[in-house]
């Protein structure tokens, strides 16, 4: 089965701007990328969206629905921090599996400084362990971050931090609630502290460098995860195929869930289209209020079976297609 693209012509994602001065950089102006990363669910996504103070990144029940290296860009004093969202590090065992660790280490490898976030309650489990194995090799400031600190005691907390960073010393440890808040002032300042000297790379009004149409897939995928998350397998994708802005200011959208088999597509449709309608009004509010417009969204559900081995299923997801 073959999707349908259309080129509409519209171009709704600047890109970084080049070494000249934008408008409203300060002189002392300092700019550069933090990678957040961690186990799958963590919270990463959920810390992006505080420090940045917008939705800029999915945040589901859902393990591992973070796939592409997602960017928000806030601003603390004279620095521009530019946050990659990575997706979650875990034990590979699909070729969609394998692309996605292989972007967040990508995505540490490439940064100026590194947090790796540890959900408190879970503590040092095997999969903290084995990113901490490896975190040795990234040759980058690293700092820890405890999250969901409201959910345990102060002892547990100290003791835990003190494992981790005997494990592998750390420059410095927050203790965050990334959900309410807590401590993430204190981490915005420090992150902005380890910026280097350099202008900023993006307007100062601008809090993520993915495109709307992406912003637009990931808000619906969202939406499915949060009304089908048991039903539905995680192998699903949404593509943005049409972004048409018409003449009175709205936007006409029209999106493909790909799903793998035809039980699923019957899942998402639900009984009589329920499910596939309360899905699309969801996902419609909040592209709204992502592309500051009024949205007319069309959701159709395609069946495509091994979606995951599709070289351009990777493109579209900003990823890169694992070979064998």
């Amino acid at each position: 089965m073959t999707d349908h693209e259309q080129d509409d012509g519209q171009d709704e994602g600047p890109a970084p701007k080049g070494p000249s001065t934008l408008p409203g950089t300060p002189a002392d102006s300092r700019a550069g990328f933090v990678a957040l990363i961690g186990v799958p669910n963590a919270g990463k996504s959920t810390l992006l969206n505080n420090l940045v103070g917008t939705k800029v990144s999915i945040v589901s029940r859902k393990v591992q629905t973070t796939r592409a290296l997602v960017r928000g860009i806030l601003i603390e004093g004279s620095a521009q921090v530019i946050l990659v969202d990575t997706p979650g590090i875990f034990a590979p065992k699909r070729r969609l599996d394998r692309a996605m660790v292989h972007s967040a280490w990508s995505g540490a490898a490439d940064a100026d400084a590194v947090c790796l976030l540890v959900d408190a309650r879970k503590g040092l489990d095997e999969e903290v362990e084995a990113i901490l194995s490896r975190l040795g090799e990234v040759k980058r400031e690293k700092m820890l971050i405890l999250n969901k600190i409201d959910l345990i005691p102060r002892e547990r907390l100290l003791d835990l931090a003190a494992k981790l960073n005997a494990a592998s010393p750390f420059a410095e440890t927050f203790m965050i609630s990334a959900l309410k808040g807590d401590g993430v002032g204190d981490l915005r300042r420090a992150l902005a502290a380890r910026m280097p000297p350099g202008p900023w790379l993006y307007p100062e009004d601008q809090v993520s460098d993915a495109p709307l149409r992406m912003l637009a897939a990931e808000i619906t995928r969202e939406k499915i995860y949060d009304r089908l998350h048991e039903e539905l397998p995680y192998r699903s994708t949404v593509e943005t195929d049409q972004w048409q802005i018409r003449p009175d200011g709205s936007v006409r959208i029209e999106q493909t869930i790909f799903v793998e088999r035809e039980s699923q597509r019957s899942i998402v449709l639900g009984k009589g289209g329920q499910t596939i309608k309360a899905i699309g009004q969801a996902a419609r509010i909040g592209i709204a209020e992502a592309a500051d417009a009024k949205v007319h969204l069309f959701l159709h559900v395609k069946v495509r079976e091994n979606w995951a081995d599709d070289p351009a299923r990777y493109r579209e997801m900003g990823l890169e297609f694992p070979r064998g």
